[in-house]
């Protein structure tokens, strides 16, 4: 099978969306299928030569002049890679593939992570529309994409080809608290530093590790700053191996507002991190539904501590949460991934080839009666 992924850049930068398609490209390549990457390039090229994915450079950004050029190289890239399936992860690359499709005949698959945006409704352009969630899944299916064409495939990173951890795990300070997620506020960063600031007088040897960078960043080093702890809140920046900094971790917290499904709690889970997270769209499912990690409300900054204390005041507890936070990991392999969007794809094109031999019986059946006549 011939697929090709387009994607607005594949810079090693953190973002769940590109870490996910990566995976999933070099694991299709992997299996024996011709695989391709168009975007406008980045650090993971190299990864992406091992595997024999092959990369084309397609700028996306939305200015006219430049969509325009953008138009031309996808026709030119089309013409000459011929895929039979074009896997769109991000909005700009499915209206490219929609628009430009014909004369050629590939399937149109799309990707849904975050449905929250505005621009998530245009993914359901694609003959096939791919929820990281059951959670997202039904936001598409309310927001009018029909169910017809929605599937699931839930996240995983186990076995990721991008996982390279090379050295040993992180010297912190402990007991370590800590997530990693890009610096933005709808990530529950600003309750997440409240929090942490309400749990410090009965646990004043606890460190905040902050392991990410976003545009809010000065915000939250502003907050922190302001605080009665700034001396043990740290801000890491973006690391490019996060597991070593989780292998240090006792505690795991993704605060977010909204989360499609929270890749990194794969990654958290997989590392024995005891995990707490917001109970919000698809994290309850990357959590086994509050099996394998502590489920609280978005946005209350009381809750969030109130379950970072239980779990510091008991080193059972802890370490409880910490062994369920391991168990059941195969659901979230990437070979898993792999598998069922493979399965999408076939269906796909089964459908296709059907609905093609269906045209073909119908025009046939149709000349012979204008031949009778």
């Amino acid at each position: 099978m011939r697929i090709l992924h387009i994607l607005n850049n594949i810079r090693e930068l953190g973002n769940g969306i590109i870490n996910a398609s990566i995976d999933l490209a070099c694991l299709q390549a992997k299996s024996g299928h011709e695989v391709a990457i168009a975007s406008a390039g980045g650090e993971y090229e190299a990864i992406l030569v091992q595997y024999g994915v092959k990369h084309f450079h397609l700028h996306q950004s939305r200015r006219p002049l430049n969509l325009i050029h953008a138009a031309r190289g996808y026709h030119r890239m089309i013409q000459s890679f011929q895929p039979e399936i074009v896997h769109a992860q991000m909005m700009t690359g499915v209206v490219l593939a929609w628009a430009l499709r014909k004369p050629f005949n590939y399937g149109l698959v799309s990707t849904v992570h975050n449905e929250f945006q505005r621009s998530a409704i245009l993914m359901g352009l694609a003959d096939r529309v791919i929820a990281v969630s059951h959670a997202v899944k039904q936001s598409m299916q309310r927001r009018g994409i029909p169910i017809a064409k929605l599937r699931v495939v839930q996240n995983g990173t186990v076995g990721s080809p991008r996982h390279r951890v090379t050295g040993s795990p992180i010297p912190l300070c402990r007991p370590v608290i800590a997530t990693v997620a890009g610096m933005y506020h709808r990530k529950g960063i600003s309750e997440l530093i409240t929090a942490f600031e309400q749990i410090a007088p009965e646990f004043p040897e606890a460190h905040l590790y902050l392991i990410g960078d976003g545009p809010d960043r000065v915000t939250f080093e502003t907050q922190a700053r302001s605080s009665s702890v700034s001396d043990h809140i740290h801000f890491e920046g973006f690391q490019p191996e996060p597991q070593r900094y989780l292998q240090s971790t006792d505690i795991f917290v993704l605060a977010s507002h909204r989360e499609p499904f929270g890749l990194v709690l794969s990654e958290a889970r997989e590392m024995g991190c005891a995990i707490i997270a917001s109970n919000v769209d698809g994290i309850p499912e990357a959590v086994d539904g509050g099996r394998a990690g502590i489920l609280v409300p978005p946005a209350n900054s009381k809750a969030l501590a109130n379950a970072i204390v239980q779990l510091l005041r008991s080193s059972d507890q802890l370490n409880a949460w910490k062994q369920r936070a391991q168990q059941n990991l195969e659901w979230l392999s990437v070979a898993r991934v792999h598998r069922e969007t493979l399965k999408v794809y076939q269906e796909l094109l089964e459908k296709r080839e059907g609905e093609g031999r269906e045209r073909s019986i119908g025009l046939g059946t149709g000349s012979q009666g204008l031949w009778k006549f």
